[in-house]
């Protein structure tokens, strides 16, 4: 059982550690990102799915969801509902303008020992006070700020909605969102906590995943001033993903070694693949942003 156990911690970390093809992807989706007319609505669905904006695994909850109008003004959702492979909730656009629609939500991750047992506890910051002792023996937490993300404009875009909150890591479009074009660069900022976040790794990647049978994603890295460019090579919804800190690299093991839970020689036990190099605050970003054709 040990054994099993170890190997499937490893599992999970080396899957941690992959480049994000292989990964699920959480990600929420307007209907459309730019529209006209005297009474536009927009529907947003927000999932969890390995191919990009195909609803296949599970849904995200609509907990912390912020809605910023062209005015700066706080929106509330129409008709919210949670299923099990989605979310989705309706938006009136009454006033023309960008608006800025979010979701943001803070989770804990714990590692500690009870006696000879590694304990793993997840849930959200208050939780964890309660449920978790301050006094665990080699406790170690990790706090997670994430944010999904899209924009929509209705009739002429504006800036208000756009500008920074100053909290975890942002994405800040110094193209407006109604001005990407195929075949054109878009430049991008991105903060952290209000101030410019370089070197952070950026992925880029179009939907229809499933469709293509290839990924098709660009990375590149944010500059000294936080910011980066990326050109569309078509139309269509694509999905921009960051996070902060770098994850660190997986745990190496002895070559030809099993994992050995509490081996001598330095052999990696379940305790530290879990929490070996974690950073106290991550921070995640996920956008959504629409490329119409000319």
């Amino acid at each position: 059982m040990n054994k099993f156990y170890a190997k499937s911690v490893l599992s999970l970390a080396l899957l941690a550690a992959m480049s994000g093809a292989w990964a699920h992807r959480t990600w929420l989706i307007p209907s459309s990102s730019q529209v006209e007319g005297k009474d536009p609505w927009v529907t947003f669905d927000a999932a969890v799915s390995e191919d990009l904006f195909e609803f296949g695994a599970n849904a995200v909850k609509l907990d912390g969801l912020v809605i910023t109008a062209p005015d700066g003004s706080s929106l509330k959702p129409e008709n919210p509902f949670t299923g099990r492979l989605r979310s989705s909730f309706d938006l009136k656009l009454t006033l023309s303008g960008t608006y800025r629609v979010s979701l943001v939500n803070e989770s804990v991750m714990a590692t500690y020992k009870q006696g000879t047992e590694v304990k793993r506890w997840r849930g959200t910051p208050e939780a964890l006070a309660k449920e978790v002792p301050a006094d665990a023996p080699e406790l170690r937490v990790t706090s997670t700020l994430g944010r999904l993300e899209t924009f929509v404009t209705s009739g002429k875009g504006n800036d208000t909605a756009l500008k920074p909150v100053g909290s975890g890591l942002e994405l800040m479009p110094l193209t407006h969102p109604s001005d990407f074009v195929p075949g054109q660069a878009a430049r991008f900022q991105f903060l952290l906590d209000g101030k410019p976040a370089s070197n952070v790794k950026v992925s880029v990647v179009p939907g229809g995943v499933r469709y293509r049978g290839v990924l098709r994603e660009q990375t590149m890295s944010t500059d000294a001033k936080g910011e980066f460019q990326v050109k569309w090579p078509e139309a269509g919804m694509y999905w921009i993903n960051a996070s902060y800190p770098p994850r660190p690299a997986p745990p190496a093991t002895p070559a030809g070694d099993a994992v050995k839970p509490g081996a001598p020689g330095g052999a990696v036990t379940p305790a530290a693949l879990v929490s070996r190099d974690m950073p106290a605050k991550r921070f995640t970003y996920g956008g959504t942003l629409e490329v119409l054709p000319e």
